[in-house]
């Protein structure tokens, strides 16, 4: 089974944790930590833009990561959020295997 860290930026904590919410009770990720208040420089339509956003990291399967990346754009208020996934590489088995058997739980409801 291979994991990953998945990051996503949301305008706000609030906005940041319903939808952290959402992607762990739908079985999407394991996990979803809210960091509540990054500060962030980007290019947007042409412009430099600066905005206070807050940032979710999730932990997922790799094989999930298409179907948690539509979900998060059926979320988010943003016309083009940021879903970025990096892969685990290594970790504490017993935390891996929890993030399978959390994840998987969804899958059982499913089938």
């Amino acid at each position: 089974m291979t994991y990953a860290v998945v990051l996503v930026t949301a305008p706000s904590a609030e906005e940041a944790g319903r939808i952290g919410r959402a992607l762990v009770d739908e079985h999407l990720a394991a996990c979803a930590n809210v960091v509540p208040a990054v500060a962030s420089t980007y290019r947007w339509q042409g412009r430099v833009e600066e905005a206070g956003e807050a940032l979710i990291i999730l932990k997922t399967r790799q094989d999930l990561l298409g179907r948690l990346t539509e979900r998060v754009k059926a979320l988010h208020s943003y016309t083009v959020p940021e879903v970025i996934a990096l892969p685990i590489l290594g970790g504490n088995p017993d935390y891996l295997r929890w993030i399978d058997e959390s994840v998987s739980a969804g899958e059982a409801r499913r089938a």
